[in-house]
């Protein structure tokens, strides 16, 4: 690998996607080094971005393709030639006997913009296939329905991250922004120093929760009530926004009426919270003079989660937070592009420039960049969960880049028996995951400092990742391979290999759609650190804050929706007495695919754990350190105890990065929203047992 001179670029991580410079390091990679102009972390770094070169090495990471020899069962070095024919005979072969939606493509919130654009268009041009999907279905598609259905149009934050320590109380809904966007915490800090107030909602005290000013810690799957429970209390005490709900909103009455029947005391038996702290929570969020709710997995990965978000958002609408300066509702987008990822074509329902796939307007502007008849075009698919558990059954083959279901999808023991049972898997990756050890033909690709391209943070700023090094010989971009394939597959054009060829033709597919990026360029993104969608020309300044004109609804006004309280699809009983609940740990990140490859992360988290309370761990007869088992009515995982106090006694915590015994994703629910089709990963019922009973 030759490294040039210092390179500007971005983390490959999280959605912060926080600035670097990467320097020429004298074992010819790259070292990180700050790049403190960059305004979202301003040169401020996490463990995984400091050390994200680590997994460029040729010693953790993919460096030639891999065939599957059916007569030993192993996996075996291949040309690309080979490869690439393999891959291609394999869907064709699939595609001929079954149709078209025999074959899938499940995506990745980490991919480009550019690789997300042609993933999406592969799909749906040179496969002919409905069944498209991706893993961001996972991370905040329930926030996305919320917002859409409420305000006409989703972008994570509809301002930029330096308002945030501006306003006057921030909710903070189901994230622990110290362990997974360390960087972002200075905001919160930021916010208390100026005067403003915290209130952390989690089941959990985690080191988030121990900023706030307040913390209401509810049992998971009860954030809706607390929601309504809220709502009620600035009706009673009339505290309601009446102007605002006025002039720029609809459906109140009906909202309204809804959060009336989830009065104190009934919303403190459902959730735990006491109402005194109910109530404290209401006056300091209506006394500041500007608020802001942010929610993050917490609320979104549930079977309600649409609701609930839902709920957050009628909140602030009826105090006036929102299409305000300094106030509004946002979502902690999880992946590194998880908002871009979900915005051009890669999600089962959608088209570039985030129009809608049954739309005939959308089909016909999006065919016509496309060159084909819009009616050539399949209509939605299958969403992420349903697509994976149709696998070996409707689904015969897979081609899958930049995702590790086999550790990160909820039931997954079962999605990993989906998986083995397919006719065909072929995988993309930079190192060997646990899915694509399953795979026919393993495809090594390039990764963030090997290549150019865009990515959108949780603000909806469009950045420009830029190359700094030459990738291994035997390596080469998703762009290459998703050329080669529509080649062999007879698509000689429409499929460049060029990052920026593909991003101008994003421009024309997402102009006038929802998320416009007709107006950005590479020179743009480069020269003004980034541009904030929608940018409908070139002469625009970008949208750092949507919404201060009106809402992007038809008649410019907010909608109400009216919601109420459900149990979770998996309640609590005397076999399964226990909620378990997952997420994340600041050293690693997602399945761990990368960050388990990296001495220095493995050092601080080297493997699972469960978190539960002392008079739980009395009970079960486990003390911090032994081994426990948490067992699911989907399976069974075991890992060391994690005994404290700041986890509620109802309620066991496990991180969900590792695959193996301690895999918590075998236990959690595949339960789906009905709206958004979001995974109840945060709810479900176990029990503890020791492993030797």
């Amino acid at each position: 690998m030759l490294a040039a001179a210092i390179t500007s670029t971005h983390c490959p991580y999280c959605a912060l996607q926080c600035g670097m410079n990467l320097r020429p390091s004298k074992g010819g990679g790259v070292d990180v080094v700050e790049r403190p102009d960059f305004p979202v972390n301003r040169g401020a770094l996490c463990g995984k971005g400091r050390t994200a070169p680590a997994v460029l090495s040729s010693s953790v990471r993919l460096t030639g393709p891999l065939i599957r020899n059916h007569a030993t069962g192993g996996l075996e070095p291949a040309t690309w030639e080979e490869a690439l024919r393999a891959v291609a005979d394999g869907l064709r072969r699939v595609r001929d006997a079954h149709g078209p939606d025999g074959v899938g493509v499940f995506g990745g919130g980490g991919l480009t913009n550019e690789k997300a654009y042609t993933l999406g268009k592969f799909a749906r041009l040179v496969l002919g296939t409905s069944q498209i999907d991706y893993n961001g279905r996972f991370c905040m598609s329930s926030a996305a329905a919320a917002h859409t259905r409420a305000f006409g149009l989703d972008r994570g934050l509809p301002f930029p991250l330096e308002d945030i320590p501006r306003t006057g109380c921030v909710i903070l809904v189901g994230s622990n922004l110290a362990e997974t966007m360390p960087p972002a915490l200075r905001y919160l800090t930021e916010l208390r120093e100026n005067g403003g107030k915290l209130i952390v909602v989690d089941p959990r005290r985690t080191r988030t929760a121990e900023q706030a000013d307040l913390h209401l810690a509810p049992r998971p799957g009860t954030d809706l009530a607390l929601a309504l429970g809220l709502l009620h209390l600035v009706v009673a005490e009339g505290r309601v926004d009446e102007e605002f709900v006025a002039e720029r909103t609809t459906g109140w009455a009906d909202a309204r009426a809804a959060a009336m029947s989830h009065w104190p005391t009934l919303v403190e038996r459902v959730t735990g919270v006491p109402v005194p702290q109910l109530r404290e929570a209401m006056g300091m969020f209506c006394d500041a003079p500007s608020g802001m709710v942010l929610t993050a997995r917490g609320p979104e990965q549930q079977s309600k989660g649409t609701d609930t978000v839902g709920a957050w958002i009628n909140l602030c609408l009826a105090t006036g937070r929102a299409g305000r300066p300094l106030s509004g509702y946002g979502c902690l987008t999880g992946q590194g592009n998880g908002q871009g990822g979900r915005e051009h074509g890669q999600k089962a329902d959608q088209l570039p420039g985030y129009r809608k796939l049954d739309d005939p307007e959308a089909r016909a502007h999006v065919a016509a960049v496309w060159g084909v008849d819009p009616d050539s075009l399949p209509g939605p698919g299958r969403s992420a969960y349903e697509l994976l558990d149709a696998l070996g059954r409707d689904v015969k083959a897979l081609l899958l880049m930049g995702s590790n279901p086999v550790v990160s999808a909820p039931r997954a023991a079962h999605v990993e028996e989906r998986l083995r049972s397919l006719d065909f898997l072929a995988v993309a990756d930079v190192v060997l995951s646990e899915t694509a050890a399953l795979a026919d033909v393993v495809l090594p690709v390039t990764q963030w400092a090997e290549e150019t391209g865009t990515t959108t943070n949780l603000e909806g700023r469009v950045l420009l990742r830029r190359r700094a090094i030459t990738p291994p010989a035997g390596v080469r971009t998703d762009l290459e391979v998703l050329h080669g394939l529509a080649g062999l597959l007879g698509w000689e054009k429409g499929f460049p290999t060029d990052p920026g060829e593909v991003f101008e033709e994003l421009r024309r597919a997402s102009a006038g759609g929802p998320a416009d990026y007709a107006g950005i360029s590479y020179r743009r993104v480069a020269e003004e650190d980034g541009v904030f969608w929608p940018c409908p020309d070139a002469e625009h300044p970008g949208t750092p804050r949507l919404f201060l004109d009106g809402f992007a609804t038809p008649d410019g006004r907010a909608r109400f929706v009216p919601v109420t309280h459900r149990a979770s699809a998996e309640e609590t009983d005397a076999e399964y007495p226990v909620v378990l609940t997952t997420g994340r740990v600041v050293a690693q990140y997602q399945s761990g695919a990368q960050t388990r490859r990296v001495a220095e992360l493995n050092a601080a988290a080297p493997g699972p754990f469960v978190e539960l309370h002392p008079r739980l761990a009395e009970r079960v007869g486990v003390a911090d350190g032994e081994p426990v088992a948490v067992v699911s009515r989907r399976g069974r995982a075991v890992a060391p105890a994690r005994v404290t106090t700041s986890i509620r006694p109802d309620t066991v915590f496990m991180p969900f990065h590792w695959p193996g015994e301690g895999r918590a994703n075998t236990l959690t629910n595949p339960a789906l929203d009905p709206t958004s089709k979001m995974p109840e990963f945060k709810v479900c019922a176990v029990r503890l047992e020791r492993p030797g009973d």
